[in-house]
C-alpha cells in the first residue's frame, strides 16, 4: 500500500498538534514547518513509526532570511526519505537571528554529524549536543559565516580581476 502524503499530515497532526503547520506539496516533495523545540520529537517519530518509516536522513541544510522578523531568521532545513516508498519530505524548523541554536540530530541519525558542521560553518547555528561542532571547509581562523546575507560577495581589495571579464561594467555604458 502507498503512503500517501495526508496519511503522513494525519499521524503528524495527531501526535503532534499545533507543533506541525503549513503542509503543503513543493515540486513533488511533501513540505511541512515544525516548533523549533519539537524538532527532535518529531524526527525521531518520523523515523520509528511503522508505518512512515522515514529511516533515512538526506541533508541538513541552514536559510538565512535577514528580512524576516528576528525569531524567525534562520531556518534549519531536514529532507528524509522513506525508502520502501520512495517518498521524501521536507521539514523546516524558523529559529532566531540572535541567538540561532537547535538540537543536534547526531543523536538519531550519526551521519547528521557532517552535515550539521557544514550548517555550523556557513551560518553559524549551533547545533546543541552535537559532538565536534568545529569549522569543516572554511580555514579554522575565520570568524565569520560566509553565507550569512550580511557576508560580502566579494573581497573590496582585491586588483587582479577586471569586472568587464565578469559581465559587470564600470561607470557609464
Amino acid at each position: 500500500m502507498s503512503l500517501e502524503t495526508t496519511a503522513i499530515q494525519d499521524k503528524l497532526v495527531e501526535t503532534f498538534g499545533e507543533s506541525v503547520f503549513h503542509f503543503n506539496m513543493e515540486k513533488d516533495i511533501f513540505s511541512f514547518e515544525v516548533a523549533a523545540d519539537k524538532i527532535t520529537a518529531i524526527v525521531l517519530f518520523l523515523k520509528n513509526d511503522p508505518t512512515l518509516r522515514f529511516h533515512f536522513l538526506t541533508d541538513i541544510c541552514g536559510v538565512h532570511y535577514p528580512d524576516n522578523e528576528l525569531e524567525r531568521q534562520f531556518a534549519v532545513v531536514y529532507h528524509m526519505h522513506n525508502w520502501y516508498e520512495n517518498k521524501r519530505i521536507k521539514i523546516k524548523a524558523f529559529i532566531s537571528g540572535e541567538n540561532p541554536t537547535i538540537k543536534t540530530m547526531t543523536t538519531i541519525f550519526p551521519g547528521a554529524n557532517w552535515m550539521e558542521r557544514e550548517t555550523w560553518d556557513f551560518y553559524g547555528i549551533n547545533f546543541i549536543g552535537h559532538p565536534q561542532l568545529k569549522r569543516i571547509l572554511n580555514m579554522d581562523e575565520m570568524v565569520s559565516h560566509p553565507m550569512r546575507k550580511e557576508f560580502p560577495l566579494e573581497d573590496g581589495g582585491r586588483t587582479d580581476k577586471d569586472d568587464r571579464f565578469f559581465g559587470r561594467t564600470v561607470g557609464n555604458k
